[in-house]
């Protein structure tokens, strides 16, 4: 029987000439992965495997030390070295793109929108937007780069039951386009591995996932990380607030509130914005961190087509 083909390597470097394995080797590796899949290891693709840590691997149920460092040898052989020059990191920066948040002000403070390769979170009191951005965003998702899109599809985790097929309706109308949990994120990686046309993952809110148990939270954002940069995608994560009375309003964004999650989660975002309520209709995002913009604000209205320009 011929060896089954390997799934698409996202993240190999263009410039590298894959080393064929042997016939025998290359069925037993991918064998090897529709095994990690079975045991919902969000392992789907030959980067996948290169991606994750020997630690990591040898939590999964079957692997042994000696089974680990074979898939590793093979995954080595495959994509080549992990080492990368100057032009090849990039070239893989060149892949990056943006998708708008329906307001020009705040997609002027992020230096375009949320970023794919990266995870994006957005925290705040109630009614400041956080789920109307995620709704505004899955629309926005779809349209063409030149709107402002990613011309791709959209997977959306709705963690408190808040998703609104009618408000999506609304906001679709207005850019003219047509109208668990834990498991879910394992079920996304391989929809991902299998559909390319896959731009944004939406989870609604993160926190939600751990208010019983905060145990896995590393492993998780971990998981996501890796969605992020092996299938270019953009994730956007809303989180909820809490008070903090160690913090003033001179002192802390946000004066004394703060995003749950702790150190774990504000590792793992590269982007956080603040939400909070400004004069009348008007909400202000305050960017609090990013890998390459300064702290600054900006105005939004919240109205029937989502985010937009107050």
């Amino acid at each position: 029987m011929p060896p089954r083909r390997a799934p698409s390597q996202g993240s190999a470097a263009p410039s590298r000439a894959p080393t064929p394995l042997a016939d025998e080797d290359e069925t037993v590796f991918f064998d090897t992965i529709d095994e990690l899949q079975q045991h919902a290891a969000a392992i789907n693709t030959v980067s996948g495997v290169n991606m994750t840590t020997r630690r990591q691997m040898l939590k999964i149920k079957g692997m042994s030390e000696a089974k680990v460092e074979k898939i590793k040898e093979a995954a080595h052989k495959i994509l080549g070295s992990s080492f990368a020059t100057g032009v090849e990191v990039q070239d893989k920066r060149k892949r990056v793109f943006t998708i708008s948040t329906g307001s020009k002000t705040v997609d002027g403070i992020l230096g375009g929108g949320i970023f794919s390769q990266s995870i994006s979170e957005v925290y705040g009191e109630f009614r400041t937007g956080k789920t109307q951005l995620a709704h505004t965003m899955s629309v926005v998702a779809q349209l063409p780069s030149e709107l402002g899109g990613a011309s791709g599809k959209v997977a959306y985790i709705d963690t408190e039951g808040t998703f609104r097929p009618d408000r999506i309706k609304t906001i679709a109308d207005r850019f003219g386009v047509d109208g668990y949990q834990m498991e879910l994120i394992n079920e996304c990686s391989m929809r991902f591995a299998e559909d390319k046309n896959f731009k944004l993952l939406i989870i609604d809110s993160i926190m939600a996932l751990f208010r019983t148990d905060y145990s896995g939270r590393g492993e998780m954002l971990s998981k996501l990380t890796k969605l992020s940069e092996e299938y270019n995608m953009a994730i956007l994560l809303t989180n909820q607030v809490q008070s903090d009375p160690g913090a003033t309003m001179t002192f802390v964004a946000g004066g004394a509130l703060k995003p749950i999650g702790g150190h774990i989660l504000s590792h793992a975002s590269a982007t956080r914005m603040f939400l909070r309520k400004g004069r009348a209709e008007e909400r202000v995002a305050k960017l609090v961190d990013s890998p390459d913009r300064p702290e600054s604000e900006a105005s939004y209205k919240l109205d029937e087509g989502g985010w937009a320009d107050v």
